[in-house]
């Protein structure tokens, strides 16, 4: 996809909304555009072994994201780092796209100890720094706790403090118009929040990610076989404010989705009230066999892709039904390349593509779009459609001083200063 037409989506879909609710901090949805994408390479520093069984994953999912936006990698150390140059040198890919972060990490996963970007009321780029304490102590977590710090001194933007409140990235499904779908297991259960009420931490939510309609899901705990505590992303989506990406009732089931939560989300309803639709995947066919052909012992899921700015990186798992939940993916975002990613073995140490990227979005002063003195040379655009203010809202009277977009009829979009 262009930049132009990533940017008339931009404006069109969701950025005349995304800050719909009061709120001091947005996040922006997975969908809106991005500047890049977090990983936390892995490594053999916590386990001692296993890193050469994931590392082929990290190159593809870097591969098919540097055709359109930048790839911000997190590297153990120095010799982790040439490392990775190696491999991803040797694999062809576009080195100018991938720049690195030398930090210690316990592991891979940064969509739950990462950065979490939003934008303030001023439209600024913010870090969010949420306590993460190991899926509820069951894992390493002390240096992972830390990258967020290190990400926004690398950035150097503002980052916030909110380790008084535990919650994994993954815990959370929003779709960019105020609602906010999560499972109580993962968010408000003794192992991760247990000061903290249902209602203080829907105060915390609305406040720093700028949501008011909670779809709150009961959630299991899964032991040591599921530490997450069934995170919304191994089985729910949005796609835009109307959808919801799911499976059917069968395979919720054995996800371990309880009747009264397969029942929620049935009936879920957006922020204006009208119920979402619901687009089913399908499980994989088969348990699931890694690389070394090793059963993990249950089927498993598709529905944890990540949207980027021009492809939709799948989990593939060498299943028949890999091409099904491909095609109804591809079918969701027609403008987009589907890019299945070989999860086999991510899998079998409890993750998939979502679990393992972060996205960071368009900042106001880092954005891609040109910047423009609003004059005579305007236009040549032809006729102008809409301006919108730096939040997403339709702005009749522009002042001069100000930054705004502006919407033409020949398609272009463009960051200008009014006068």
């Amino acid at each position: 996809m262009n930049s132009r037409a990533l940017f008339i989506f931009f404006i069109a879909s969701l950025f005349a909304c995304i800050n719909s609710v009061s709120s001091q901090y947005t996040m922006p949805f997975e969908e809106l555009p991005h500047e890049g994408t977090w990983l936390q390479w892995p490594h053999n520093y916590t386990y001692g072994f296993g890193a050469e069984d994931f590392e082929p994953a990290w190159i593809q999912m870097t591969a098919a994201l540097v055709v359109d936006e930048r790839v911000h990698i997190v590297a153990y150390n120095e010799d982790l780092k040439i490392h990775i140059i190696n491999l991803l040198e040797g694999a062809e890919v576009d080195m100018s796209q991938v720049d690195f972060v030398i930090a210690e990490n316990d592991d891979f996963w940064v969509r739950d100890n990462g950065p979490i970007f939003v934008y303030d009321s001023d439209v600024n780029l913010t870090i969010l720094d949420w306590g993460f304490n190991g899926w509820g102590g069951n894992a390493p977590f002390e240096l992972c706790d830390d990258i967020p710090i290190v990400v926004a001194d690398s950035l150097n933007i503002p980052i916030i403090d909110l380790n008084e409140m535990v919650l994994e990235g993954g815990a959370i499904e929003i779709d960019g118009y105020g609602t906010l779908m999560a499972t109580r297991t993962s968010i408000t259960g003794s192992d991760r929040n247990p000061n903290l009420t249902e209602a203080q931490i829907e105060d915390y939510l609305q406040q720093y990610l700028g949501v008011s309609n909670f779809v709150w899901l009961d959630g299991q705990f899964g032991g040591l076989d599921d530490i997450t505590d069934q995170h919304i992303d191994g089985f729910a989506r949005f796609h835009g404010n109307n959808t919801i990406v799911t499976m059917n009732h069968t395979d919720q089931a054995y996800w371990g989705v309880s009747f009264s939560d397969r029942t929620i989300i049935n009936n879920a309803i957006n922020n204006n009230g009208v119920p979402f639709e619901l687009v089913h995947l399908p499980l994989t066919a088969n348990d699931v066999v890694t690389t070394w052909g090793e059963s993990v012992g249950y089927r498993s899921s598709y529905t944890n892709y990540y949207i980027a700015n021009g492809v939709i990186l799948v989990p593939n798992y060498n299943d028949p039904n890999d091409s099904l939940a491909n095609s109804i993916i591809a079918s969701l975002y027609p403008n987009k390349d589907i890019v299945g990613i070989d999860c086999r073995n991510m899998l079998s140490v409890g993750g998939m593509v979502h679990c393992v990227t972060q996205q960071q979005p368009i900042g106001a002063i880092n954005t891609s779009l040109s910047e423009f003195i609003l004059d005579e040379n305007s236009k040549d655009l032809g006729k102008l459609i809409c301006v919108y203010d730096l939040l997403g809202r339709i702005d009749e009277c522009p002042q001069p001083g100000n930054i705004y977009v502006f919407q033409y009829e020949n398609g272009s979009v463009k960051k200008m200063l009014a006068y």
